[in-house]
């Protein structure tokens, strides 16, 4: 079977597509560096100098298929394989899951690969050992599966030589191990607990509900791309909380948010559920307007903060208008401030750099964060660049969302080391996997030297062609050697960017402008920013290391003993809390601390983290508005604040109640007019329509009011709309000049006055 057109790469796929429709295998999610190199050896071995060749010597031996797929496959297995894993698998993982399932949950194992058969015994003499035989067997299914129908048949029978049982302790094999001749039975009754099967982990649905699934050494064996399609699988096949066991070479799970280490060294994963639920957000309150006008310091610190912010922010309300835009978004988008209050979808940035409108949509819908990492955006005379872009509900006092924020975060450097990092974690898993490779070929490879060494008195020339063998072997080990050499050295230069990294890290805390102390699950300080050092008078390396509640500072820290253990018991933030305290000059200042557990990809919080704010400043602003605020209740001037659109009361003042003669219940039931017997509803509405539209500043109106209680009396009113508010407010301040001497004014009649 040759071919004029002789190409390797199409006889290399020739071969696989007859491997497949032969025997039913499917290799295209291998490695074909790693399925070529095997194929490659089996042929030397029958003197195939290629793929052609090798194709009609399949066609011509049948039999030579099972040599085929133990080289390939690399059915090299073993009890107990790789001791200390076992013993952690043994020691800590299966009593969970036993104390998990109660006492009398099934449990459910899955041994992927099983080979022969002496993983799944392993496992099985484990659970025996913790249950007891009739237990075990009563309650405890193992599915082990192949694609290896030889090794399968060899499974079921369960029946192993001296040298298979070696590594299965002695009074293991004592209690689970019939000696027949010269050969090992694994004992019956366990043994129809084991369920083998043939199955493809890539192409067939997995099984479920499984406990504890077992996949050693298999994944390194998969093409990145297969490796996608594998570990969901896994991961749907597990229970939430179940266990998965991998081999010693496996390092995929490293980038995987699907699972989470228990055991890194002995490669043991927890499935991570893929839920989460996000609770309610709160609301700002911020300082109401001086009365002349000006912003009070704490909006125009926000303002500042938020317009000096290196994250682009966005909001759209509920109904779909672009509400703010902070000075980064505005500049990198093109915003204008006339955009602010435009329908959204109006706007370029609703599908530039990605549709955002049908994601602001999910998000109202279900109330979740989505996040859109890395989207590709250049902007006219800017550099391209990544930005990752969160979308998140915003939630009003009563828990309702009444709109959606969009951050947008430059994440071109990250997205850059992250393709850097997925290259070197590529090539060190092609390494890893060709080292895996060589260390299974040589275990074959010494298995078949301790067969030769007790035929060495029949046949010295088998012992000289092993040898030779063993020199090639060597000669490859050395030249991986070398390539894990430049792997480690380029590992090291890794190292290197994340200590970088992390010194920038600490340089962003010491630059925030509030206190942020980070302390460990012991409360030792682990972090002491700039703030705190100015303010307390300690440097960091004076207090890292160090307990936080023995500090000598200005900040009664035996206070926070509590809220500190609750913070890492509950793993929720403690609501923030304000005292007094003193900084190293000896001046008092308030202090507002915030408290949140330290929390990593794990559950268990690593430690807190403290955020202290100066207030002082702040309080005295609010003692100051309340101040005028009480002065202005208790004027006996009459104050209406006003509903622009029903002109109904909100609000009055003391006064107001007192000559108008209801209370304010009974007077947010009425309109303004409806007091005013000289006007109707539709005559006061044009009177303060150019107010409400902007074209007047104020309008003052000479009118009637009527009181509950008294006689109608002639008032001046002075009308102001505070339209920028939130909610918009009209103000009307009404002053009685019945008393007062008028001349040349008609009583009988309304007068506007616009100002």
């Amino acid at each position: 079977m040759t071919n004029g057109n002789d190409d390797p790469d199409n006889d290399f796929s020739n071969l696989i597509r007859h491997i497949q429709e032969s025997r039913g295998i499917d290799f295209r999610g291998y490695k074909r560096t790693s399925l070529e190199r095997r194929i490659r050896r089996r042929m030397e071995e029958v003197g195939c100098d290629n793929f052609n060749a090798y194709h009609a010597f399949l066609e011509a031996h049948p039999q030579e298929f099972i040599e085929l797929l133990n080289t390939v496959l690399i059915n090299v297995t073993s009890f107990f394989r790789d001791k200390e894993a076992w013993e952690v698998l043994r020691r800590e993982v299966v009593p969970q899951i036993i104390e998990r399932k109660g006492e009398k949950a099934p449990i459910r194992i899955w041994s992927v690969g099983c080979a022969s058969g002496e993983e799944p015994y392993s496992l099985a003499m484990l659970f025996a050992e913790h249950l007891g035989s009739t237990e075990f067997c009563r309650r405890v299914k193992i599915y082990a599966t192949d694609l290896d129908d030889d090794a399968l048949n060899t499974a079921r029978h369960a029946t192993y030589s001296p040298r298979d049982v070696e590594s299965v302790p002695e009074p293991l094999l004592q209690r689970y191990f019939e000696r027949t001749g010269n050969h090992y039975v694994f004992q019956r009754e366990l043994r129809k607990c084991v369920i083998f099967g043939r199955h493809n982990v890539v192409s067939d649905a997995p099984i479920s509900r499984i406990d504890l699934l077992v996949c050693r050494n298999l994944l390194i064996y998969l093409e990145a791309d297969t490796q996608a399609i594998v570990l969901p699988r896994l991961h749907y096949a597990l229970v939430n909380d179940g266990i998965l066991f991998l081999g010693k070479a496996e390092t995929q799970l490293a980038r995987s948010r699907m699972f989470e280490a228990v055991n890194l060294k002995s490669r043991i994963f927890t499935k991570v559920p893929q839920e989460w639920h996000r609770t309610s957000g709160g609301s700002l309150t911020l300082a109401a307007d001086q009365p002349n006008g000006r912003n009070s310091q704490h909006i125009r610190l926000l303002e500042s903060i938020v317009d000096g912010s290196s994250t682009a922010y966005m909001a759209v309300s509920a109904d779909g208008q672009l509400i703010f835009a902070n000075l980064l978004a505005r500049r990198l988008f093109e915003v204008e401030e006339s955009d602010i209050g435009r329908p959204f979808h109006d706007l370029t940035i609703s599908y530039r750099p990605t549709e955002l409108r049908s994601q602001i949509e999910e998000v109202r819908n279900s109330g979740r964060v989505v996040r859109i990492d890395h989207q590709p955006f250049s902007g006219p005379g800017r550099e391209p660049m990544r930005l990752t872009i969160e979308i998140s509900p915003l939630f009003g006092r009563d828990g309702k969302t009444f709109g959606s924020l969009l951050s947008f975060q430059d994440t071109s450097r990250l997205f850059m080391l992250q393709q850097e990092v997925e290259v070197a974690q590529e090539s060190l898993e092609t390494t890893i996997e060709e080292l895996q490779s060589s260390n299974e070929e040589l275990e074959t490879t010494n298995e078949e030297l301790q067969s030769t060494n007790e035929e060495l008195e029949t046949t010295n020339e088998e012992l000289q062609s092993t040898n030779e063998e063993l020199e090639t072997i060597n000669e490859e080990l050395r030249s991986t050697n070398e390539e894990l050499e430049v792997t480690n050295e380029e590992m090291r230069r890794q190292s290197d960017e994340a200590g970088e990294y992390r010194r920038y890290s600490e340089s962003v805390l010491r630059s925030i402008d509030v206190g942020i102390i980070v302390l460990d699950d012991n409360l030792l300080v682990q972090s002491w920013n700039r703030w705190c050092e100015n303010v307390w008078g300690l440097r960091n390396e004076e207090v890292t290391g160090g307990s936080f509640l023995d500090l000598d500072i200005g900040l009664p820290v035996q206070r926070l003993r509590d809220s500190l253990h609750d913070a890492l018991t509950t793993q929720m933030p403690v609501e923030a809390m304000e005292m007094e305290a003193m900084d190293r000059r000896g001046r008092r200042i308030d202090c507002r601390i915030r408290l949140s557990p330290l929390l990593y990809d794990s559950r268990q919080p690593r430690g807190v983290i403290l955020i202290v704010e100066d207030v002082t400043e702040r309080r005295r602003s609010d003692a100051f508005i309340r101040y005028l605020g009480r002065i202005v209740g208790q004027s006996l001037n009459e104050i209406y604040f006003l509903d622009p659109t029903t002109f109904h009361f909100h609000l009055v003042n003391k006064g107001a109640e007192e000559k108008l003669g209801y209370s304010l219940d009974l007077l947010r039931q009425i309109a303004l007019h409806d007091l005013m017997p000289e006007i109707d509803a539709d005559a006061f509405t044009r009177l303060v329509a150019p107010l409400l539209s902007g074209e007047k500043a104020e309008i003052v109106i000479e009118t009637t009011i009527e009181s509950s209680n008294k006689p109608p009396r002639q008032v001046e009113m002075c009308m102001q709309y505070f339209g920028q508010e939130d909610p918009p407010i009209l103000v009307a301040i009404a002053h009685d000049v019945a008393k007062r001497q008028r001349i040349g004014i008609d009583d009988n009649r309304t007068k506007a006055v616009s100002q």
